[in-house]
């Protein structure tokens, strides 16, 4: 079965509710998240609901961890941001919906491990925030491939064949060469298994990326004897016999969340503004 990953929503609603509309219209019943489902966006409760209700697991981002406890380390946009959040949930009136709420959230993992169909452990799939290391906090820069590789070779010994992230917001292909690879560079935007290299592979974020492409983004993994979906437009992603990442992107109503965040005194107009460059 196809799984849809998704991360760094960061509460924004029509961004969320977009990606959901177009896994469904694809046909893929599977939803998994890796956090960052809150934070700096003006509807945390509306979203921590939807990923209650559609994924079938949420890891815990460094933003939501910041929400429960403290925003240790942000930057004073973000942790105005994250005490808003907090407030936001803590005056849901419904005893019951606030008490179910910071229950999903406090039973939030940092890391989950899958492992898919195939002998042994080749396709072993990680699944973080950050990295394999520091799976709340670390981030994996796409500049790290020229800048800091020995950081990366570390960060790849912790990684058995595949590994998705989040937490930049940047989609691409991090392999143990070391090279990045941005979806663009991909053909059909996918990215296949391979016996002979590791990957970490980040899904950008769907609430607001920050590769100067302003759509929602996220990803489609293939494992081996799953059968590529078509897309709404009746094209399908050429899978290898390992199967593959298809990256896609949706737009959204961006207008009407910008017009929210600016509503709200505690958020800042940057939140907003950075929406529609991607960035």
């Amino acid at each position: 079965m196809p799984t849809a990953i998704i991360s760094d929503v960061h509460g924004n609603a029509e961004a969320l509710q977009a990606v959901l509309a177009d896994i469904r219209q694809r046909g893929v019943k599977r939803i998994i998240s890796l956090g960052d489902i809150i934070g700096y966006g003006p509807d945390p409760l509306l979203c921590v609901d939807l990923i209650r209700e559609n994924c079938d697991w949420s890891l815990m981002g460094n933003h939501d961890f910041g929400v429960l406890y403290e925003p240790t380390n942000f930057n004073p946009g973000a942790e105005s941001a994250a005490f808003w959040t907090r407030e936001a949930l803590d005056a849901e009136p419904d005893d019951e919906a606030r008490r179910k709420r910071y229950e999903f959230l406090g039973k939030l993992r940092v890391r989950v491990v899958e492992r898919t169909p195939g002998p042994g452990d080749r396709l072993h799939v990680l699944c973080v925030h950050g990295s394999p290391r520091r799976p709340i906090n670390e981030y994996i820069f796409p500049d790290d491939v020229q800048s800091a590789p020995d950081k990366l070779a570390t960060v790849f010994e912790r990684v058995t064949r595949t590994c998705f992230v989040g937490h930049t917001h940047v989609p691409g292909v991090f392999t143990d060469e070391p090279d990045f690879y941005p979806p663009g560079e991909l053909t059909d935007q996918t990215y296949n298994f391979m016996d002979t290299e590791k990957a970490i592979i980040n899904v950008g974020s769907v609430g607001q990326p920050r590769d100067l492409d302003p759509r929602a983004s996220y990803v489609i993994a293939y494992y081996p004897g799953e059968d590529a979906l078509a897309s709404p437009s009746g094209d399908k992603p050429k899978l290898g016999s390992m199967g593959g990442v298809q990256f896609v992107r949706v737009a959204y109503d961006i207008e009407a969340c910008a017009k929210k965040i600016k509503a709200i005194p505690q958020l800042s107009d940057w939140l907003a503004d950075r929406l529609f460059e991607g960035r």
